[in-house]
């Protein structure tokens, strides 16, 4: 049986996904793993994420939708950190062969124009700190047999954070409503699920407060330029090879992941 610890964790986990292998929850062995101490090893891997040279572009929400939230128990989102080795450029297919089992969700992405601290932070609030608004699709993998985990386990694992890409679309949230925008998940052309922006938190803006009000209780500021994934909009789904999935909103254009 394995000594846990955060230094630890954190290294596990990141050796995990570099070697492309999975393992069973760190609450399987370690019981008491709580969310403070799941966290410091969240940023305890971004500290060594940063060692060897990725750069911090941004933070990713985590169990934005009420539905997700009710299969974890949870009553609120989490937050998780977003580097540059985890953009995938537009066109390329997604690095099947560095992830483990990756599904696609589609979110609502915000790139801000101002640094945002909270606590107090209100959606109104935040939307003021937004500059562009796009339409993003996240590939989420887990370092985790069958994603098999608990809030501590996922929150230590950074979000089950794999890749995103974003749409061609950027434009300013005045004039949008964000709420009413729509989505169609696609897989392989044929539409498997839709949602609006309301499916996060009843409006993305709220769960860019929820993480500026998080990140604050922290000791944590988002900063201008930033991009935040506001979570999924619908569950996701598995890619594999030769699969092409598809996120067509409404204002935002078409965001495609092929394999």
């Amino acid at each position: 049986m394995t000594t846990w610890n955060v230094k630890r964790a954190a290294a596990a986990l990141l050796e995990r996904e570099d070697a492309r292998v999975d393992g069973e929850p760190l609450t399987d062995e370690w019981p008491d793993l709580d969310l403070d101490t799941a966290y410091a090893i969240q940023d305890e891997t971004l500290r060594l994420r940063q060692a060897r040279g990725e750069s911090l572009i941004g933070v990713k929400l985590g169990l934005t939708s009420r539905a997700k939230q009710r299969r974890m128990n949870v009553d609120s989102p989490l937050t998780a950190w977003l580097t540059d080795a985890m953009v995938l450029p537009a066109g390329e297919p997604a690095p099947l062969e560095g992830l483990i089992h990756p599904r696609v969700e589609p979110e609502i992405l915000f790139v801000l124009g101002r640094y945002l601290t909270g606590p107090g932070v209100t959606a109104a609030t935040a939307l003021r700190a937004v500059d562009l608004v796009m339409g993003a699709a996240e590939i989420i993998d887990s370092r985790y047999v069958d994603f098999r985990f608990t809030l501590p386990d996922v929150v230590a694992d950074n979000a089950s954070s794999g890749a995103f890409v974003t749409g061609p679309i950027a434009r300013s949230a005045i004039g949008i409503d964000l709420a009413l925008e729509p989505c169609a998940l696609e897989v392989d052309g044929e539409v498997v699920d839709t949602a609006t922006g309301a499916a996060v938190q009843g409006h993305p803006a709220q769960a860019l407060a929820l993480a500026a009000n998080d990140l604050g209780r922290r000791g944590h500021t988002l900063r201008a330029g930033w991009i935040v994934l506001t979570g999924g909009m619908t569950d996701a789904v598995r890619l594999g090879k030769d699969t092409t999935v598809a996120a067509d909103f409404g204002s935002l254009g078409r965001v495609v992941v092929g394999a």
